[in-house]
């Protein structure tokens, strides 16, 4: 597995090991002593998976404390443009974005620490995105912020939006518990 830092502190790119031949491919989405080398303490407590069309924005999305949540996300089928927010008050890039395309193709994923937010944009009709998670789903927990808040270009003028998703408050008229 290869790492890459980014911008905003504590999360990652990862491109996940995988190996193809005339039978198909095969990619390792976790590997615990690997993400531990890696510097990725990580406990398993939540995987779901979500198949979104093209176009659709799904985002900015984040548990409030005490059911905060660090996540790995990758995309096992078509592509997504994958977006995080720092939410962090005390982060030199609180309220800054990171965006990277994650596909099939490239086998890359997202290492997400708890305090940020995370969207994405399916880049392809039925693109697959799949989380594992760190702390179970908790409803009364479970909020966001406007996808349109932040200063990110997402790339399309009419995206399709969920009627939640489009009722979070933008980031600067929310105050961060992170």
């Amino acid at each position: 597995m290869k790492t890459q830092t980014i911008s905003i502190p504590g999360a990652l790119v990862l491109t996940l090991p995988s190996s193809s031949d005339n039978r198909g491919s095969f990619v390792k989405s976790y590997h615990e002593t690997n993400f531990r080398k890696a510097g990725v303490n990580f406990t398993l407590r939540e995987s779901y998976f979500s198949f979104s069309n093209k176009d659709v924005i799904r985002g900015m999305h984040f548990q409030l404390p005490p059911h905060q949540h660090s996540k790995i996300v990758f995309c096992p089928h078509g592509a997504i443009l994958d977006v995080i927010v720092d939410l962090r008050r005390d982060s030199p890039t609180y309220g800054q974005h990171f965006a990277e395309e994650l596909s099939a193709a490239n086998h890359k994923a997202y290492f997400i620490p708890e305090g940020c937010a995370h969207g994405f944009k399916a880049l392809t009709e039925d693109a697959m995105t799949y989380y594992l998670v760190s702390s179970e789903y908790n409803k009364d927990a479970d909020t966001g912020i406007a996808y349109n808040s932040f200063g990110f270009d997402w790339g399309v003028a009419s995206p399709i939006i969920s009627e939640r998703d489009k009722t979070f408050p933008a980031l600067g008229a929310w105050e961060s518990p992170f």
